[in-house]
């Protein structure tokens, strides 16, 4: 693949690339989901998480539901399959986004990653992280760097033995490492979260909600 070649150029990454096998991405179609589903994982086990998102379903009769059906659904039924006050208002936000902005994944491919996360992060309830996860997970963009990942961050400490020490260098630090990665930059990021077992469900930062 293409981007093994140039990630390799870093020496420290390439035995990353040599230890794992390689990866794909994936495009989805409903956006409006997966960002639900997103909201419904913060600060969740991936277990704990899966848990919930079944239950979400199984309210539609185990597909996935319209924005007008999650907008029409009662607020304490979303409230009985295990999710707070706050992220109820959040997927109702991200549903009633949908019907009145649209974001459609049509629509979405044809905006710059930049674009994405600005026009996403309108709404209440999402952050720049959940953005970029879903540029990664939902779009298939392949040079997203989720800077502000703890598990991107103890990855590359531990990878490149940096110091966290001073928060603004050590964030300059990230960027300028990955850099050299820059088109395939998600792929790296994919490859530190399996070498460490840290999956982005797992390792969300305490994003700022508008």
């Amino acid at each position: 693949m293409d981007y093994i070649a140039h990630l390799s150029r870093d020496k420290k990454m390439k035995k990353l690339l040599e230890a794992t096998e390689p990866h794909q991405l994936k495009k989805r179609k409903n956006i409006c989901t997966y960002l639900c589903a997103s909201i419904m994982s913060q600060q969740l086990s991936t277990k704990v998480a899966d848990v919930i998102y079944k239950r979400f379903i199984a309210l539609y009769n185990g597909k996935e539901p319209s924005p007008q059906q999650i907008v029409d659904t009662p607020f304490d039924q979303l409230r009985g399959i295990g999710l707070s006050n706050a992220k109820v208002n959040y997927v109702k936000n991200v549903a009633q986004f949908e019907l009145e902005q649209g974001m459609e994944a049509k629509k979405l491919y044809k905006m710059e990653n930049e674009e994405v996360i600005a026009y996403l992060t309108q709404i209440k309830g999402v952050g720049r992280w959940t953005v970029e996860m879903l540029l990664m997970f939902a779009l298939g963009r392949e040079d997203v760097f989720a800077v502000d990942d703890l598990g991107i961050q103890q990855a590359m400490i531990s990878l490149y033995k940096l110091d966290n020490s001073d928060k603004k260098k050590f964030r300059e630090k990230l960027l300028q490492v990955a850099a050299k990665w820059s088109p395939y930059r998600t792929y790296a990021c994919l490859h530190l979260w399996r070498w460490k077992d840290n999956t982005p469900a797992l390792k969300r930062p305490k994003e700022k909600i508008k």
